[in-house]
């Protein structure tokens, strides 16, 4: 897999922004992404140690709308949590470095 395609973004909610302040980060990733592969694209192009990495997936969440209809609440997305070491710099996603 390409490894600039392998990292989406952040995921922006409270809890993933209160874990920052430890070092430990979750992003939004290629669902056919492994953890080699964010882990390599990290150091590659953040200049970021990485200790650990764990996958998640979600699961879509469907409502019934009517008899035939149904309607997505939350789509399929996989995300990885990633533990920086202590000795690292912070990960600052919109400093994307090419080589």
């Amino acid at each position: 897999m390409e490894l600039a395609h392998v990292i989406k973004g952040p995921v922006l909610t409270e809890k993933a922004e209160a874990q920052k302040v430890a070092g430990i980060y979750t992003l939004k990733v290629d669902p056919k992404a492994t953890k080699v592969d964010v882990k390599n694209a990290l150091r590659r192009f953040y200049d970021v140690d990485v200790v650990s990495v764990r996958a998640l997936r979600t699961v879509p969440k469907v409502r019934a709308i009517s008899a035939h209809k149904s309607m997505q609440k939350r789509h399929r997305e996989k995300r990885m949590i990633v533990k920086l070491s202590k000795k690292s710099k912070t990960l600052d996603l919109s400093a994307f470095k090419t080589s």
